[in-house]
């Protein structure tokens, strides 16, 4: 899912390309941190070490690599300040491991944060359930449904930018249909385990355990 340093930088459309995303994702985490509540920091931090860690782990697939994103799960989990998350992580994997890079940044972190966004926008509010199997399948919906639309921008920047990344566009595409699978399956698997240890984490209130509810006032 990353485009890597000088991949877009050939042609008058790459170049477009690369500074269209950089000025939107540079918008849209301006809005997100201006958002973004201080008690909210530790969770966006967590999140966005879990995607740095889990997009450095790659596995060969015939001629491409594959990887974990979690963008849909950061995206219910964080909303908007889903954007900062995968900004960082991209940062951090760019200057350390030389994934992505400093130019591609902004259209790196579109392809992975709109689709977070788009997720969180259409199925956050059906987290209020109780029922585990509905979760699991909402997640298994959300992981795969966030994979193919940041394989879907990916490929039409690559298309856009010049007709001889084509090859590498449907390659991409290809691929995102095995990774949806795996990210649908452990996104659902994290719903339910988040649901029944901690379910403040999804946002609702009334998804507060007994156990914390039932605790007394302490005595001012």
């Amino acid at each position: 899912m990353h485009i890597t340093e000088g991949a877009l930088s050939n042609t008058p459309e790459g170049i477009a390309i690369l500074v269209g995303g950089t000025l939107l994702s540079g918008a849209a985490t301006a809005y997100a941190l201006w958002r973004m509540e201080p008690e909210e920091v530790p969770r966006v931090a967590l999140l966005s070490a879990a995607f740095f860690v889990a997009t450095l782990i790659h596995v060969p697939v015939g001629p491409a690599h594959v990887h974990l994103v979690l963008n849909g799960l950061i995206g219910l989990l964080l909303g908007w300040a889903a954007l900062p998350a995968i900004l960082v992580g991209l940062l951090l994997q760019a200057i350390f491991f030389g994934y992505g890079g400093l130019t591609t940044l902004g259209i790196n972190t579109f392809t992975m944060a709109a689709p977070a966004l788009i997720c969180c926008a259409l199925f956050r509010s059906a987290l209020g359930t109780k029922n585990l199997l509905w979760i699991f399948v909402l997640g298994l919906v959300v992981g795969a449904a966030a994979i193919v639309l940041s394989a879907m921008i990916l490929a039409a920047a690559l298309i856009f930018s010049a007709p001889g990344l084509r090859p590498m566009a449907f390659l991409h595409l290809g691929t995102s249909g095995i990774l949806s699978i795996v990210e649908g399956v452990v996104t659902g698997s994290a719903l339910v385990f988040l649901r029944q240890v901690k379910p403040e984490l999804l946002g609702h209130s009334d998804m507060i355990r007994p156990a914390e509810a039932e605790m007394p006032a302490s005595a001012p």
